[in-house]
């Protein structure tokens, strides 16, 4: 194998401070990094928990401003897990964040679809215990 973990995937968004006003301030995420890195670029990393750090990245010309909010082609592109479907849903619907459809469950847990203020979709997702799978639907 060539690689041992994926560390960061880049998220484009329309500006550093948009970017981190949501994912820091709405979803909780913990600022890793943001570094000035001249001429108004910024390395901005943000992250919950284990898993993939999030890079935060400004648009900086019309194509790449133009892919904001269609970063998985209109599929749901990014993934959270909870332990706590029912809460999270709570705060995110108190904190003004769009969700999608109504909470369902599946064969592999609870799932919820948002959209970020961007227009990117995500699943939150609380995960049946390993012994519970296949028993829901």
């Amino acid at each position: 194998m060539i690689a041992r973990s994926l560390a960061m995937v880049t998220i484009v968004v329309p500006d550093y401070d948009a970017g981190l006003a949501f994912f820091v301030g709405t979803l909780g995420f913990d600022l890793i990094e943001d570094t000035d890195l001249g001429a108004g670029k910024r390395w901005v990393v943000v992250s919950c928990g284990e898993g993939a750090k999030l890079l935060l990245a400004r648009a900086a010309d019309d194509a790449q401003a133009a892919a904001i909010g269609r970063q998985a082609g209109g599929r749901v592109g990014f993934f959270l897990h909870t332990d706590d479907i029912a809460a999270s849903e709570a705060l995110l619907r108190e904190r003004g964040v769009m969700i999608e459809a109504a909470l369902r469950r599946e064969s592999y847990g609870a799932v919820l679809v948002f959209r970020d203020p961007f227009g990117n979709r995500w699943d939150l997702i609380e995960p049946l215990a390993p012994q519970e799978m296949g028993k829901a639907a």
